[in-house]
């Protein structure tokens, strides 16, 4: 019920900076967490960062802090991820996920219903 439009992908060179943007529309008011994910070409996708839309509380994978900033808007129904110190290894698909009901914050791909359709961001040496 809930759609997702990222944005604000690119190319950038190493250390770069890029700000990722998501759009939700439709049942927006159910959202609990919205969440990063990325994926490589021939890898897994993994959950890069997380905040709970109610109260603002983040998580992120170890590989992204102190790098990254996920944030909200919750009056634009946005979320944002900022990327700072751009890495190589930090190419891929991002996509933007959505929760809607559940306990904890994770960023488990398997426990968002959501996604949006990807920004591909690609960091060169």
């Amino acid at each position: 019920q809930v759609q997702l439009v990222e944005s604000g992908g690119g190319s950038v060179q190493t250390g770069g900076s890029l700000r990722l943007s998501c759009v939700a529309s439709g049942y927006t008011s159910s959202n609990k967490w919205v969440a990063w994910f990325r994926q490589a070409p021939g890898k897994e996708r993994e959950g890069v960062a997380v905040i709970t839309i109610g109260g603002g509380s983040t998580r992120y994978a170890d590989s992204v802090k102190g790098r990254f900033t996920i944030s909200r808007d919750n009056a634009k129904n946005t979320v944002y991820l900022q990327m700072n110190s751009l890495k190589p290894e930090d190419t891929g698909m991002y996509y933007c996920a959505a929760r809607t009901d559940g306990i904890a914050t994770s960023l488990a791909p398997y426990l968002y219903a959501s996604w949006g359709q990807g920004t591909q961001v690609t960091v060169s040496s």
